[in-house]
């Protein structure tokens, strides 16, 4: 709104219109509108500075040159003038609805619109259209917002950038001209791409010295080793998550998972997923999913995490899925006995499962004595972790190719840095020239942001080494983690079970034993005692293969 200081007149603008051609021919209506018009602008403090004459048009439409001419000048940004000064209403409407319409046009830009014979209506008739004309207005909002939206996600599933700030690992790049507007991608910025990466592999397998991290841990440690955020200040813990669960790092950008207004979560069906390139592994980023899962507490109530039984929590029905729960019974001599059973039997009868019952003591004692005598056996640890430590050694391949990008990145800079400062002792430039500054300044932040990414990039290649693992290392690791397993008196450590097998699958003729090859390999790195095994086993690749390259492993100890 124009807001005009009681010492500052306002502008005003007359509109004068007689009806018929035959009255401006005989100029009968116009010299008494625009006498009466000066004269009502001089009483009010008006300074007149437009007058729009319109000769012989009817007021009932608005296909009227000079009233269009009126209306364009009274919506432009700035208004020439802050007052429109008719007659009366007739002269500039007699369409009720229409005459609502552009007085509410032309409010929005703060020009008012009055008459020198007749106040604003504030009859029931103009009540009554002020309101129809705000529900149009905001009909016509909505209608906007949902073409608006629809052509936003339809440039999303053609792969372009709608706009705003990308994912911490990306850049804005223009892909295409069409007419007058560029068409906008995003592609991997080599500066903070690795920040993302160094992230998920914190949470999965630490940082060489401890084991893999949580949110809050990753965060401390980002923080301590001044790994800045892209704008230079220091990470959160929503930060941190937000990275660990988005699946633009997988190449699936998700755009329209919210409303607008209030923020709440979109069915899937309004989702429409942005093709990017990927930063991350599928396969790590669905490790990383399963991870953040299982350590949600809403997840798995810590009575179940911390319940007595060695696999409650983690045995589960092959039938149904349902859970495998303790039970207790009678024996016939009158002693108590254990047993593991489908809850969903439990709950609903044979109507919902036929899955089995399997005593507590047999089901722990074959999960436990395959773990200590089939998985950790050094012959089937090199099968199983051959493909996940030939992917590190992938890693780690890829990661002196980045290093070498930031070399050539910080000595282009350097070079172009060079040609600016020849350019200011030649007298060609000038140093106080702003935009020079400018330059000279972005470019050293990007030189200073490259060499801090090799530097951290340069240290985690230099701590790896490059030692194979041989297999020496795998026999002190799977004799350091059987003897973990094991505890006096013949037991087994729940916690140890628990890391090397994820999930246990109870069916009538097998029982399967599922985990992730990178917990796997964490825990046999925590339960030995051998400081340069750990760091053989974290930083080296095994030079044999297996056909088989999965995210987990898969036992079965009873058929």
């Amino acid at each position: 709104m124009n807001m005009q200081s009681p010492s500052i007149a306002q502008r005003a603008a007359l509109y004068l219109r007689v009806s018929t051609t035959r009255q401006a021919e005989h100029d009968v209506s116009i010299p008494d509108q625009r006498k009466q018009g000066e004269a009502y602008c001089a009483s009010r403090g008006y300074e007149l500075v437009e007058t729009f004459v319109e000769a012989g048009a009817s007021a009932t439409n608005d296909r009227r040159p000079e009233f269009q001419r009126m209306i364009e000048a009274g919506t432009t940004k700035p208004a020439p003038f802050d007052v429109v000064v008719v007659h009366s209403f007739s002269r500039f409407f007699r369409d009720h609805f229409e005459l609502e319409f552009y007085v509410r046009k032309l409010a929005k830009n703060g020009v008012k619109l009055v008459s020198i014979t007749q106040e604003m209506g504030d009859d029931p008739m103009h009540v009554m259209m002020r309101q129809i004309m705000a529900l149009f207005d905001e009909y016509q909002s909505k209608e906007n917002a949902k073409h608006v939206l629809r052509a936003m996600n339809e440039n999303a599933r053609q792969g372009f950038w709608n706009g705003a700030r990308p994912p911490i690992g990306y850049r804005i790049i223009a892909a295409e001209q069409r007419g007058s507007k560029t068409k906008k991608k995003l592609e991997i910025d080599p500066l903070h791409a690795e920040t993302v990466r160094l992230i998920y592999r914190l949470f999965l397998e630490g940082d060489g010295i401890s084991g893999p991290k949580g949110v809050k841990a990753i965060t401390t440690y980002l923080n301590e080793r001044r790994i800045f955020t892209r704008d230079g200040g220091k990470w959160g813990l929503a930060q941190i998550h937000a990275i660990l669960t988005r699946t633009t790092y997988i190449g699936e950008h998700r755009f329209n998972t919210r409303s607008f207004k209030n923020r709440e979560k979109k069915p899937e069906s309004e989702v429409a997923i942005m093709a990017v390139p990927s930063l991350i592994d599928r396969d790590i980023f669905d490790a990383v999913q399963a991870r953040l899962k299982s350590r949600n507490p809403m997840v798995i109530p810590s009575r179940v995490t911390s319940g007595p039984t060695l696999l409650t929590g983690i045995c589960f029905c092959a039938k149904c899925g349902g859970a495998m729960t303790m039970r207790t019974g009678k024996g016939s001599a009158g002693g108590m006995y254990r047993y593991y059973t489908c809850s969903t039997k439990a709950r609903q009868g044979k109507a919902g499962c036929e899955g089995r019952s399997i005593p507590m003591d047999r089901l722990d004692h074959l999960v436990a004595s395959h773990l200590e005598e089939r998985l950790l056996q050094p012959k089937r640890l090199e099968t199983i972790l051959s493909s996940l430590l030939d992917r590190r050694q992938e890693r780690t391949e890829r990661r002196r190719e980045h290093l070498a990008d930031l070399h050539r990145r910080i000595t282009e800079t350097d070079q172009r840095l060079g040609r600016l400062y020849d350019a200011i002792e030649s007298g060609v430039a000038a140093l106080d020239d702003v935009g020079l500054k400018d330059r000279i300044a972005g470019l050293k932040a990007i030189r200073d942001q490259a060499a801090a990414d090799a530097e951290r990039i340069r240290a985690t290649l230099d701590g790896s080494g490059d030692r194979a693992v041989t297999p020496d290392m795998i026999d002190t690791l799977s004799a350091a983690a059987r003897g973990s397993l094991r505890i006096e008196g013949g037991g087994y450590r729940r916690d140890y079970l628990r890391a090397f097998a994820q999930r246990v699958e109870v069916a009538d003729d097998e029982i399967r034993i599922m985990g992730t090859k990178s917990e796997l390999l964490q825990t046999l790195v925590a339960a030995s005692s051998v400081e340069s095994a750990a760091i053989g086993v974290r930083s080296s690749v095994l030079k044999w293969r297996t056909r088989r390259d999965s995210k987990t492993f898969r036992e079965r100890p009873f058929h």
